[in-house]
């Protein structure tokens, strides 16, 4: 069974979510009984909305068991900063055609949000920037085509 690689609040995440739809369970059970208590299960959208609700709920429970059972938690924090791109490693990078800097967290696919300055590990600029040291100037193919980045600082937090 592969690990898939994942930090801690992206650990932390998942459990919450898992919590929350274990809670969601009795309720939807609640829902299909009252849906059968209304007669003729064939013409019946409630039964039927709460049946389809309940078969979600469970993938979405068996899928956030399986990846906390095959995740690797890696927690960056606890490694000495050798100023190298690991997962984990929050990394600014300067764009060398247009001197814009970003700033990335390198993080599992599950808790990518560019918004919030996580990249899927997975991605391409994050494939890019892995195994590279601070200062490191870098080609990354992107959608738009090759881009230059210098690496400006690589932390462990």
């Amino acid at each position: 069974m592969e690990k898939v690689p994942m930090t801690v609040r992206g650990k932390k995440m998942l459990r919450e979510e898992l919590d929350r739809l274990l809670k969601l369970r009795p309720q939807i059970s609640e829902a299909i009984a009252e849906a059968r208590e209304l007669g003729d299960l064939k013409e019946n959208a409630e039964y039927h909305a709460a049946r389809e609700e309940q078969g979600i709920c469970e993938a979405q429970i068996r899928d956030i068991e399986y990846k906390l059972s095959v995740a690797q938690v890696i927690d960056v924090s606890k490694l000495d900063n050798t100023g190298k791109v690991i997962f984990g490693s929050t990394v600014t990078v300067i764009d060398c055609d247009t001197e814009d800097e970003k700033t990335y967290q390198i993080v599992g696919d599950d808790e990518a949000d560019i918004k919030a300055g996580r990249i899927s590990v997975s991605s391409p600029i994050a494939r890019g920037l892995i195994g590279k040291m601070e200062g490191d100037e870098v080609v990354i193919s992107t959608p738009g085509g090759d881009r230059d980045f210098e690496i400006d600082s690589v932390e462990y937090r």
